[in-house]
Order: C-alpha cells, then sequence, then structure tokens
C-alpha cells in the first residue's frame, strides 16, 4: 500500500502504434484513484496520489494508430527511473519481427526499466513487446486474441495463455498483461490496488461502472498489499501466504516457512511490512472473502471456511470490525454490482 504525501509518476507509452482508447481510459483511471470524494461527479479537480504522464521516445507531438495527435508530457529521458510503466494497445505489423526495428528505443527503455526495478504492465497487444524485450522468455502471458498465433510463433518460449484476461509473472509479479478488448481496464483496477489499496480500485470502479464479473477479482486477493522488496525473505513469504493463506495456524506456517524462530520472524515481518503477520494474514482473507460476497451466492459458512475461518460468527465480527458492514450487508450493497444479466 502506498503512504505519504508525494505522488507516484506513472509512465504511460506513446508511439505512433499506440491506439488512443487505452491510453487515454489507463490515464484518465490512474489519474482518478485515491481522490477524496468523487471530483468527476462534484465537478472539482484535483489531484490524486497517482501521476500519470505520457512519455515517447523524444518528447515531440507524434501522430498515433487512427491518426489520432498527440503531444506527450516528456521524454524517455525526463523520466528515467519510472516505477511502473503502462504499454497500450498497439497495432502491430503483420510481421511481428518488425517491430525491433520500428520500436526498437522503446524496446530498450522499457528491457532498461524492467532491470532496474520497474513493473510494466501491457494491454492487450502491447504484450508484443514485453516478448520483443526478451522478458516474456519462460513466463506465462496474454495478450489479444488476434496477435496470439503470431506470438507463439515469433516468441516459442513465451507460455501464451491467450484465454486468460489478466496475468501476472515475472520477478517480483512486476510483468502484468490483459487480453484485449476492454479488458485494459481490468488491468489499471489491478494497479490501482497493487499501488494504492482494494477500496480505491473499487471507488474507481464503481464511479466508472466497470464491470469486473467477466474477469473476476481474484487478482486483487494477492495485489491488495504489494510485496515489499527491501526484504526478500520476507517478500517470498508474502508470496507464499498469499496462496496459502487459509492454512491452519498460518503464522506458525509462515515461520516455518522463512526457516526462522517464529519470535524473529514476526519481528522481521513487522518491520519490514508495517503489520504484524496475523493483521496481514486478516487482511488477504478478508479481500478473498470480499471478492466472493461480491461474485457469488455462497452460504456465508463455506466463504468463512474457505477464508480460513472455521467460526463463521467471528469470521462476521472480524468483517464488521474491518469493514463497517456484515457480510450480509456487504453483499446486498455490493454484490449487485454483479448481477449484469449475461449476454
Amino acid at each position: 500500500m502506498r503512504t505519504g504525501p508525494a505522488p507516484l509518476v506513472i509512465a504511460i507509452l506513446a508511439c505512433p502504434e499506440a491506439g488512443a482508447s487505452a491510453l487515454y481510459g489507463m490515464f484518465d483511471l490512474l489519474a482518478s484513484a485515491g481522490q477524496d470524494g468523487e471530483p468527476s461527479v462534484k465537478g472539482t479537480p484535483a489531484a490524486g496520489p497517482l501521476r500519470p504522464r505520457i512519455l515517447s521516445r523524444d518528447g515531440e507531438p507524434t501522430t498515433m494508430a487512427h491518426g489520432v495527435r498527440l503531444t506527450p508530457d516528456g521524454s524517455f529521458a525526463d523520466f528515467p527511473d519510472p516505477d511502473l510503466v503502462c504499454i497500450p494497445e498497439l497495432v502491430v505489423p503483420q510481421d511481428l519481427g518488425r517491430l525491433g526495428g520500428l520500436l526498437g528505443d522503446e524496446v530498450d527503455w522499457l528491457r532498461r526499466g524492467y532491470a532496474q526495478g520497474a513493473t510494466l504492465a501491457a494491454a492487450g497487444s502491447g504484450a508484443v513487446l514485453l516478448a520483443e524485450a526478451g522478458l516474456l522468455d519462460g513466463q506465462p502471458a496474454t495478450t489479444h486474441w488476434t496477435c496470439c498465433e503470431r506470438m507463439q510463433k515469433r516468441y516459442p518460449r513465451v507460455r501464451l495463455q491467450s484465454q486468460k484476461a489478466l496475468v501476472v509473472a515475472g520477478e517480483g509479479q512486476r510483468l502484468v498483461m490483459s487480453g484485449g478488448g476492454a479488458t485494459w481496464m481490468d488491468m489499471a483496477l489491478l494497479l490501482i490496488a497493487r499501488l494504492l489499496d482494494v477500496d480505491a480500485a473499487m471507488r474507481v470502479a464503481r464511479l466508472n461502472l466497470i464491470d469486473w464479473r467477466g474477469v473476476g477479482r481474484q487478482p486483487f486477493a494477492s495485489s491488495g498489499h504489494a510485496r515489499q522488496q527491501d526484504d526478500a525473505l520476507i517478500g517470498q513469504v508474502q508470496a507464499w501466504i498469499a496462496q496459502h493463506y487459509d492454512v491452519p495456524r498460518p503464522v506458525a506456517a509462515m515461520a516455518a516457512h522463512s526457516g526462522l524462530p517464529e519470535r524473529s520472524f514476526e519481528r522481521r515481518f513487522h518491520k519490514a511490512t508495517g503489520m504484524t503477520p496475523l493483521e496481514y494474514v486478516h487482511t488477504l482473507r478478508l479481500e478473498q472473502a470480499r471478492q466472493q460476497l461480491e461474485t457469488s451466492a455462497w452460504p456465508i459458512e463455506a466463504i468463512a471456511g474457505g477464508c480460513g475461518y472455521g467460526d463463521a460468527g467471528y469470521f462476521s465480527r472480524l468483517f464488521a470490525r474491518r469493514m463497517g458492514l456484515t457480510p450480509s450487508q456487504y453483499r446486498r450493497r455490493f454484490g449487485a454490482l454483479q448481477q449484469v444479466p449475461a449476454p
């Protein structure tokens, strides 16, 4: 979760092959996240904690795909060390091998940024740039359906999962990809959940009437609290518990996974994350419970058990303390967001 007053600058890649809808759409969603109130409704503009900036190789005005004219906020040299780079949909050539010549500077910039610790998020066909940079070798990936066959042929080491709308991969889960169409919106929400928190992502989704039903919010359960990078051992434990949050005696299990004595582990975990191990586990469990309350009709007892709470009454009290609503109240209020008839 991001703390502190300084805004986080996010680079959005612009180039002649970029599509305008995803580029400007990601800009708007990221810029609106974390603002107090709903300025777009109240008519009061305000700067949020995320500061997207549109960058190109030289910072000069350019014409994007379909003739859209764009003036970037700067060049790659103006922001040499971005924390996050978003790649919009691209109009890619039939021969993907031509990308190295067309967008060589962009590929090199992405490769350097990732090596320096940046997260790279690609919408649809934008994932082809990650593959061209060699960042997807041996990694799961997704892309726009029209690129799947060509991408698999050009980059055979990529483990393409074309049926998935969202894929998170790479060291530290720093490669994020969405499929085609409007799934870039789900990717933007995932990034907001990582950089701020899940509540901020939910507010943006409600404000823009984004339906998560087709993708599901499972990725948010493990990403609502991004893994910290300063202590690699604790980061590994965070990744492990994100997949095993329902184990009995989770703190002891986390300590055993770390190889440290339990008291030493608890001190080290709190120093690295600002949370006790048990608080962290409760956060993961309750985020998963929220996802299930929003998207399923499962009984509350079943949700509690699936999230690691054998006592449904204790789960309900804990949920109410954290969320301000009982599980039943939460489902009635937010489950309606998912009740959109399927086509």
